[in-house]
């Protein structure tokens, strides 16, 4: 608990387990990062989850913690929705601790290794590319806006079925994101001149395999469970929040 809100510190609190299994709906209290996490287990669970900001952004935890009250009113009195998001799965090799889930993205890098990796990327078993980079970041698109986006990836509505594919710094002018149904199967082969690759699910659970690895990606037979209870569409978020598609001319003329 030493990462919870001060108001949550030393308490004697339930563990997570009996807490998702009595619950009909997981709260994340905190930012996107602590929704991320509470999303991973509502996932586990099959809970819907709703986050109520004290963060920073709150892009994914929408709720503003100023509106709490009527935030648990609607709900309580059933006015809300429940959305289903994409969940991307991947493994590596037929281990089954070697299986993972992800909400946002999933990472594939070079760690701490100084030099970059070969990477190596078919789509159901078709060759795509092989290129040198600092990695690849595969996201669903609710993880458009995140990692994805600051390497130039596209930003992508959440109700579309697609996966991206955004390198890490590649060293060539012709890679570029790439935009894939989530029918398909993502395979991913990874050398290094290290003895180590990373991969991380969500920017939080960090993983090392020995060079090389080969990782299958998928879209997960479980989706995510979001509770909304704003009308706020996303791209209302997206102004508000990222602040994305606002003129900086007329900004200024009003400043004038």
């Amino acid at each position: 608990m030493e990462r919870a809100p001060k108001p949550f510190r030393n308490k004697n609190l339930a563990d997570i387990k009996t807490v998702a299994e009595k619950s009909d709906v997981l709260l994340s209290i905190g930012g996107d990062g602590t929704m991320l996490s509470t999303a991973f287990t509502a996932h586990q669970y099959e809970k819907p989850v709703v986050g109520i900001n004290i963060g920073k952004l709150g892009f994914l935890a929408e709720v503003d913690v100023q509106k709490t009250d009527l935030f648990l009113s609607n709900v309580l009195s059933g006015k809300y929705t429940i959305e289903e998001r994409m969940v991307l799965s991947a493994k590596c090799g037929i281990v089954e601790e070697n299986e993972f889930v992800a909400f946002n993205d999933i990472v594939v890098d070079k760690g701490n290794w100084p030099k970059m990796i070969e990477i190596t990327i078919k789509v159901d078993d078709e060759s795509v590319a092989t290129y040198s980079a600092d990695g690849i970041i595969i996201a669903t698109p609710t993880g458009s806006t995140g990692y994805s986006l600051s390497v130039g990836g596209p930003i992508v509505s959440p109700k579309s079925n697609v996966i991206t594919l955004s390198p890490i710094s590649p060293h060539t002018l012709t890679v570029r994101p790439l935009v894939i149904p989530n029918t398909q199967k993502i395979s991913v082969f990874v050398e290094s001149a290290n003895t180590k690759v990373q991969v991380n699910c969500d920017g939080q659970r960090v993983r090392e395999f020995k060079s090389p690895l080969e990782l299958e990606i998928i879209k997960d037979a479980k989706p995510l469970k979001i509770l909304h209870t704003s009308l706020a569409s996303y791209f209302e978020i997206l102004r508000t929040k990222l602040l994305w598609g606002l003129d900086v001319r007329k900004n200024n003329k009003e400043r004038e």
